[in-house]
């Protein structure tokens, strides 16, 4: 969980410096404008994080031959223990690095593809007529980009450990949540994140389908987007909590 954390953070943190802020109330025709500068914002962020995993790579392998020649040493008698488990350090070190770029290469993804599929589920939703916002809160609501169903209560982020219970008990693994609140991406983006969790489900799998039954048989509202992005990433997730609304980009 740590590692999605930093994974998430280092990317809102690089978004940050190669994006222009978005004012309030910008016009929709500057939408795909500020799609394309997001999308090419994570690619040179992605860019950088390849060139730095083929640096650690070549670590790694430096690491592994002297690794090799010390325990060949030690097997002749010429260097101690304590400096086969020297390198042995140095070499789970290395790989930890490794192990670390290539999470946040995938968190990268994750995170992108979810902001840009809301960025234009709620595009849509805006033009949507006031029968079908009626109809989104209580009911629900179906198009090819998302299913959203307006729940029967309130909702707060204090009852995740219950979906999450749920969600192991059925399947036998944790909840695969890739957004808890807030996050920077979110932030810079400005959408109300704080009282939702994403989770990494597409909602026509069977584990999202299990997943969307149950919430709205607790009443809970949710979003299950279906878009993927070609080329770029992939995102298809389930926004539990209410629509992330626009606020003021931070």
């Amino acid at each position: 969980m740590n590692g999605m954390r930093f994974g998430r953070t280092a990317l809102g943190t690089t978004l940050a410096l190669s994006l222009v802020s978005k004012p309030a109330n910008e016009p929709a025709s500057e939408l795909a404008r500020l799609r394309a500068q997001l999308v090419q914002a994570t690619k040179d962020y992605k860019s950088s994080l390849e060139k730095l995993l083929a640096l650690d790579e070549a670590e790694v392998k430096k690491a592994d031959e002297r690794l090799g020649k010390t325990r060949e040493l030690y097997e002749q008698g010429l260097v101690s223990r304590r400096e086969v488990e020297k390198e042995e350090a140095v070499a789970a070190s290395a790989r930890a690095k490794v192990a670390q770029v290539r999470g946040q290469l995938k968190s990268a993804d994750e995170q992108i593809a979810e902001t840009l599929v809301e960025e234009q589920a709620e595009e849509v939703a805006a033009k949507s007529s006031a029968k079908a916002a009626m109809r989104a809160r209580g009911g629900l609501v179906t198009t090819t980009a998302y299913i959203r169903y307006g729940g029967a209560r309130a909702w707060s982020l204090s009852e995740a450990g219950a979906v999450e219970q749920f969600f192991a008990q059925k399947f036998g693994r944790q909840l695969p949540i890739s957004s808890f609140g807030q996050s920077p991406v979110h932030d810079r983006w400005g959408f109300d994140h704080h009282n939702a969790m994403d989770v990494g489900l597409s909602p026509d799998s069977t584990e999202g389908r299990a997943l969307m039954e149950y919430l709205r048989a607790s009443g809970i509202p949710f979003t299950a987007f279906r878009y993927a992005i070609p080329g770029t990433a992939t995102g298809p997730h389930i926004h539990v909590g209410r629509p992330s609304h626009k606020v003021t980009p931070r």
